[in-house]
């Protein structure tokens, strides 16, 4: 099992590539830029380059976690 260089929130960068999103969730490279192009995910396309701010892809966590009743 891989384990991530990112221990908490504080440790993400400001920017974030595709590939540290999906090590940071624990998903492939192809999974990460599955879930970039879903609807609703917060990114910003500078060239051919995708990156997603810290700020917005921790709110997008916070949104989409479910919590059991």
């Amino acid at each position: 099992m891989r384990t991530s260089k990112y221990k908490n929130y504080e440790d993400l960068p400001l920017m974030l590539s595709v590939p540290e999103v999906g090590e940071v969730l624990g998903i492939s490279r192809a999974g990460a830029y599955e879930l970039v192009r879903s609807a609703g995910f917060p990114h910003i396309k500078i060239g051919n380059r995708i990156v997603i701010p810290r700020d917005k892809f921790i709110a997008w966590i916070d949104e989409n976690t479910e919590v059991a009743a």
